[in-house]
């Protein structure tokens, strides 16, 4: 059966009407990820003055000279643009799925700290950061936006992430979450990290970062 004029035109505007509809139900929930994002990323975490450097990362440099025998640099954070955003995302999960969590004292067989790359696809929270820290380097990333730090988690456990500093504020990279979060969203005790300017000197924090709050549905 043909249909009349009237009823084509109003056929197809509702299914232009109904496109409509679906593209911003589509689009609501990364609308509201980016609203979430802007408003927890409103500040970055303070800093004291230097303090001690973990035993890991001066043991890491001994054997990898090269990583750490670096020039001093002035303070520099990334921009926080989509693309940026993306990479990190794409480098977090990258990290987190090319891993195998395994204890410090089973992988390494000691109790000291024991920092490296994973180079046999094993590893605890330092080896995450390091690799992390690695591949956005890779990525060209400035080095002064990319620092080790040292945490207390939600059980009070020593932790250790990647602290990415924006020109929006201080995001997380967490082997235990795989969502990029703003340092204030954590509810991490943050202890300390490295400088911005030279990743050998460590600055003391003392700070808890807010409460733990997803991003996004998990």
């Amino acid at each position: 059966m043909r249909r009349s004029p009237g009823v084509l035109t109003s056929s197809l505007l509702l299914g232009f009407v109904s496109l409509i509809g679906a593209t911003s139900l589509q689009a609501s929930p990364a609308a509201a990820q980016s609203t979430l994002f802007k408003s927890r990323l409103t500040e970055s975490a303070a800093v004291g003055g230097s303090t001690s450097v973990p035993y890991g990362w001066i043991d890491f440099c001994h054997r990898r000279p090269k990583e750490c025998k670096v020039p001093a640099l002035p303070a520099a954070n990334i921009k926080l643009t989509a693309q940026n955003l993306r990479i990190l995302k794409r480098i977090n999960q990258k990290a987190n799925n090319a891993i195998k969590p395994v204890s410090n004292f089973d992988h390494w067989g000691t109790m000291a700290d024991h920092w490296d790359y994973p180079v046999d696809g094993k590893g605890d929270c330092k080896i995450y950061a390091l690799y992390k820290r690695k591949l956005l380097l890779e990525a060209g990333f400035p080095r002064q936006a990319l620092l080790m730090t040292v945490v207390r988690d939600l059980d009070n456990e020593g932790h250790t992430i990647l602290t990415v500093k924006t020109d929006k504020g201080d995001l997380v990279l967490d082997n235990l979450v795989n969502e990029i979060r703003p340092w204030n969203a954590t509810g991490y005790y943050f202890v300390k990290r490295q400088s911005q300017q030279n990743p050998n000197t460590w600055v003391s924090i003392n700070q808890r970062g807010g409460t733990s709050k997803r991003l996004s549905p998990s």
